[in-house]
């Protein structure tokens, strides 16, 4: 049992040709939680599901905050470089490649993190209800090269309460300056998901999976 062990879930492929999807449930969830949805979105692909390692009131998360918004940084930077590690592992252990992150909410804040600090972990994101996970992001050569073409769908809500709309702008352009493809795209929709995600997260990973592989 290493430091970078999570309780998880993983689910082998029953379609060579589909990428294998990192899921990263939202507060309160488990390694259980998007694994329809994963399934939903690319039929087929494998499935590697860890569970956060960080409880509040008893609800898992991926890292700790401070306030609702208001994110523990040292912990951001510390968490995601232990899911680093976990995914590193988990593709030696289970033989798939750089797999594509599909995070809600907190899970979508630690896979930008995880983007943002260590890109080569991923193939690319689709983020659900994601906010800036960094208030000061390497900018050098850290990240300026690896995110380069990494093709990432962000999936906002118009009426989201938790994340506002200025702030998934600016994760939008943070990560299309590092040099990623980002399709960022805001739903008539709150902070929970709808079917048009689901939808729209389908149709892009159809579109992006033969690179992603």
């Amino acid at each position: 049992m290493t430091e970078s062990t999570f309780i998880h879930r993983f689910e082998p492929a029953t379609n060579a040709g589909s990428p294998p999807l990192l899921l990263l449930h939202g507060t309160g969830g488990d390694e259980n939680d998007l694994l329809g949805l994963g399934k939903m979105i690319s039929p087929g692909s494998a499935l590697l599901s860890p569970r956060g390692r960080v409880l509040e009131h008893g609800m898992p998360r991926f890292f700790r905050r401070l306030a609702e918004g208001v994110f523990d940084e040292d912990d951001v930077r510390r968490r995601a470089l232990e899911l680093g590690d976990f995914v590193a592992d988990a593709r030696k252990q289970y033989g798939i490649a750089a797999p594509v992150a599909v995070g809600f909410s907190n899970g979508a804040n630690i896979a930008a993190a995880l983007l943002l600090l260590k890109p080569d972990v991923l193939a690319g994101a689709i983020l659900l209800r994601a906010m800036v996970p960094l208030s000061d992001p390497p900018k050098t050569d850290l990240l300026m090269p690896e995110l380069g073409g990494k093709p990432i769908l962000l999936l906002s809500g118009q009426a989201d309460p938790i994340v506002p709309a200025s702030n998934s702008a600016k994760l939008a352009a943070l990560l299309s300056e590092a040099g990623a493809r980002v399709d960022h795209k805001v739903l008539p929709a709150g902070h929970q998901l709808s079917q048009a995600d689901v939808t729209l997260a389908r149709n892009w990973i159809g579109s992006v999976d033969a690179k992603a592989a």
